[in-house]
């Protein structure tokens, strides 16, 4: 079961920094996952919610600011300030560590709809790692799994899937053909049948040493935690 630091080592740091990223690999996190989102510039910058107030010292949209307005603001802490992190930086990063995954989720909905998936294409391709089978592509939107199967058909593709979706994720799974599902937790123990039923499981966010070994007891294959490091003590 691979172990992925959900936002970075963000039991420990700011998520989606830096900081978090950095901790994480050097904890020995096999993966990291971040959010990325759209700014109103155009660049990718990985931040969970649509508004920074809850992550920053500031307020407003992601898609209605520039990144020179985001920098403006604090994402870490007062004794550790910390820039948002564009995706281009942790690709970067993760060049240093080239047996390690990063999964990238893309948020819904966005004012800029299928720009976010060609924008995260982009980026990938300038920094050669398009092809890179360490890259994975995760979203809750059926539409950006298309997306990404029409863009970049080689780049593996997880759909999320809502505890109550609105639409039988069996039929969001065939219409837009990912490689493997992703659930919550609670989810996966309501039915845990239903880890059988793709090819390959996801699971977040799974922070409870007794989950994770519930997890590795079921098959699950990758394990989403803000705790990199309990996790890998718990399974190891």
């Amino acid at each position: 079961m691979q172990i992925i630091a959900h936002r970075g080592d963000s039991g420990a740091h700011p998520e989606l920094t830096q900081i978090a990223f950095e901790s994480a690999l050097a904890l020995g996190a096999p993966a990291v996952e971040c959010d990325v989102r759209l700014t109103r510039d155009g660049q990718l910058v990985c931040v969970h919610d649509s508004n920074i107030e809850r992550v920053s010292n500031g307020t407003g949209r992601v898609e209605n600011m520039h990144y020179a307005q985001l920098r403006e603001f604090n994402f870490g802490t007062a004794e550790s300030p910390q820039e948002p992190l564009l995706l281009d930086s942790l690709l970067e990063l993760m060049q240093e560590y080239p047996d390690r995954h990063l999964y990238i989720e893309a948020k819904h909905p966005s004012r800029y709809g299928k720009m976010v998936e060609e924008q995260i294409v982009v980026r990938l391709r300038y920094a050669g790692l398009l092809d890179d089978p360490r890259m994975h592509f995760i979203s809750f939107a059926p539409l950006a799994i298309r997306n990404i199967q029409n863009l970049a058909p080689q780049l593996d593709r997880i759909l999320l899937r809502d505890d109550k979706p609105s639409l039988s994720w069996k039929t969001a799974a065939r219409w837009c053909q990912p490689m493997g599902l992703g659930m919550s937790i609670e989810a996966a123990k309501a039915n845990p049948a239903e880890l059988q039923e793709y090819e390959r499981t996801y699971l977040w966010t799974v922070d409870d040493p007794a989950d994770m070994l519930w997890a590795q007891e079921h098959g699950v294959d990758m394990l989403a935690t803000n705790y990199p490091e309990l996790a890998l003590r718990t399974v190891s």
